[in-house]
């Protein structure tokens, strides 16, 4: 699997991330749905990779710099042809190998609380993430998780 830094232009990552947000309406209310849109992941502190293999879109994940040692993990997401081959835990792997490089001393998520989350919040306490208060400009919220892991 290859991971580079994307530019958001294609069709490709587009569609991935349409289907990203529709399933974050799907699951999470409104006031509790913190996904990113294309335009908002274009913002100068957020860093964005896609995951190829040959040249078909696996996945994609985008790291926003809350601070010069705290990092926060963003639409991490496989696409769905690609479900259960590993995706996650190669761009999980190479998110934390990100962060260690900037110098970041910590990196952050958030999640669903709701079943359809757990698989994701079960990889994430694999890697060493453990539950925390909400941080950043995040609220406490019954349909949020609140992750990090000190690097």
């Amino acid at each position: 699997m290859d991971i580079r830094i994307d530019d958001l232009s294609g069709s490709d990552v587009a569609e991935l991330m349409s289907e990203h947000l529709q399933s974050m309406r799907l699951h999470s209310p409104p006031e509790s749905k913190h996904a990113l849109d294309l335009e908002a992941l274009r913002k100068p502190e957020i860093t964005f990779w896609t995951a190829r293999e040959a040249n078909d879109l696996v996945g994609c994940v985008a790291l926003l710099e809350l601070d010069s040692q705290h990092g926060e993990i963003k639409s991490m997401k496989t696409a769905s042809s690609h479900l259960r081959k590993g995706v996650a835990k190669q761009l999980l792997q190479f998110m934390i190998k990100e962060a260690r490089e900037r110098g970041y001393r910590r990196l952050s998520l958030e999640t669903g609380s709701m079943d359809v989350f757990k698989p994701a919040r079960s990889l994430y306490v694999s890697f060493g993430f453990q539950y925390c208060k909400p941080f950043s400009d995040y609220n406490e919220d019954p349909n949020s998780v609140f992750m990090t892991k000190e690097l």
